[in-house]
């Protein structure tokens, strides 16, 4: 499979060091298998960080999920997905909370994240957070590689 990632600045070495903390899946390097959600991507952090958009290619070979790489999956906007991503954004370390080389699931865009704010706040409960989600249009997805193990995987085409 060809995955994209969207970036301000080309690179050649994925580095953990750069990434930052509180994101969705943890401390790690996010990639789309859509072009376009990467094109975005980079055309939001030129035009706030400066830079040009830039989308890198991957190829990855995504048999490795079955078996040698350690993978967890959301399919929406589920009440795991929720517990997952409020856990993730409170933890303010470089370490990832959880041993997940690959995460595959939806984006908390601003939209999103703006429940997921609230969530953490306590200005909603659980269960008033799923039903504003259930509402949500244009749900996106990201994988998330946060290992070297992982790392070692993508191949830049």
């Amino acid at each position: 499979m060809i995955l994209y990632h969207g970036t301000n600045q080309d690179f050649e070495t994925i580095d953990f060091s750069k990434c930052k903390r509180g994101k969705d899946f943890g401390c790690g390097f996010y990639l789309s298998d859509d072009p376009q959600q990467a094109l975005e991507m980079a055309q939001n952090r030129a035009k706030f960080q400066g830079g040009e958009p830039i989308v890198q290619q991957y190829e990855f070979d995504n048999t490795l999920l079955k078996g040698y790489l350690l993978f967890r999956q959301f399919e929406g906007y589920t009440k795991e997905w929720a517990e997952f991503i409020y856990a993730n954004r409170k933890n303010l370390l470089r370490e990832n909370i959880h041993f997940y080389d690959v995460v595959y699931g939806p984006i908390a865009n601003d939209t999103v994240g703006l429940q997921v704010r609230n969530l953490i706040e306590h200005n909603i409960s659980l269960e008033v957070f799923l039903e504003r989600l259930k509402h949500m249009k244009g749900i996106t997805y990201q994988y998330f590689f946060g290992t070297e193990r992982a790392i070692n995987q993508l191949k830049r085409i």
